[in-house]
């Protein structure tokens, strides 16, 4: 006769547990280099399957208790150091990625790639440029950057692309919404926080960058997609 279900419980939490329960994290009938080597094929296994960035909480539920991540993902990168891949930290969580060297060799391919993104046309990049550096930010704020309206239409082919998703509404009257980057845009772009955009301010003593610049290149942008 089967257990009644605990309340509150569902059946893929239910799931969940059962699978957990069924792995032996903790391997204690291994012995030390044994355990150590397995925990860092799971941990590899499960990056490597992964869709997404995987986060610490994620890779905790195979490995021991007591284990290290970060030792392990040290171990991990140290025997990729000569492949053309690595295991970086990017979007919160660890992800294979092809060495940037290799990028070249990849495009000639012309093998269709698991991280292959939308390609945006040069307004949309623009735009998502703008967002990010300057969210929560509505979509009024940013025609006043590019001194011409930002339509919906590139608001949802951003959001499409699961670049972009929605901020606090603004306090500004009529409380519009506003938009904010994604997990996904770090992933995509490969930083591991908004804190690695490159410096606006920085960007604009060099001459590299600045908001009035962001507006003109948009300008010029739209035009070109408008002949």
């Amino acid at each position: 006769m089967a257990e009644p279900d605990a309340p509150g419980k569902t059946r893929t939490s239910r799931t969940k547990d059962a699978s957990e329960r069924l792995l032996d994290r903790e391997l204690a009938d291994l012995p030390p280099e044994l355990r150590w080597r397995e925990w860092m094929l799971r941990v590899e296994a499960v990056i490597f399957a992964a869709a997404e960035p995987v986060g610490r909480d994620t890779l905790a539920r195979v490995i021991g208790k007591d284990c290290s991540i970060d030792l392990l993902i040290d171990d991990l990168q140290e025997e990729l150091r000569h492949r053309p891949y690595e295991i970086v930290f990017v979007a919160g969580g660890w992800q294979h990625r092809s060495r940037p060297a290799y990028a070249g060799a990849i495009r000639a391919s012309q093998a269709s790639t698991r991280s292959a993104g939308p390609a945006l046309s040069d307004f949309e990049a623009m735009v998502l440029m703008a967002i990010a550096y300057f969210q929560p930010i509505s979509r009024g704020e940013l025609s006043k950057i590019f001194g011409k309206e930002v339509s919906r239409d590139t608001i949802a082919s951003l959001r499409n692309a699961n670049f972009l998703a929605s901020g606090p509404r603004s306090p500004t009257p009529g409380a519009p919404y506003t938009y904010v980057t994604t997990k996904q845009f770090l992933s995509a772009f490969g930083l591991r926080t908004l804190r690695d955009l490159p410096d606006i301010e920085a960007l604009e003593d060099a001459g590299l960058l600045s908001r009035r610049g962001v507006q003109d290149e948009a300008l010029v942008a739209a035009e070109g997609e408008e002949e």
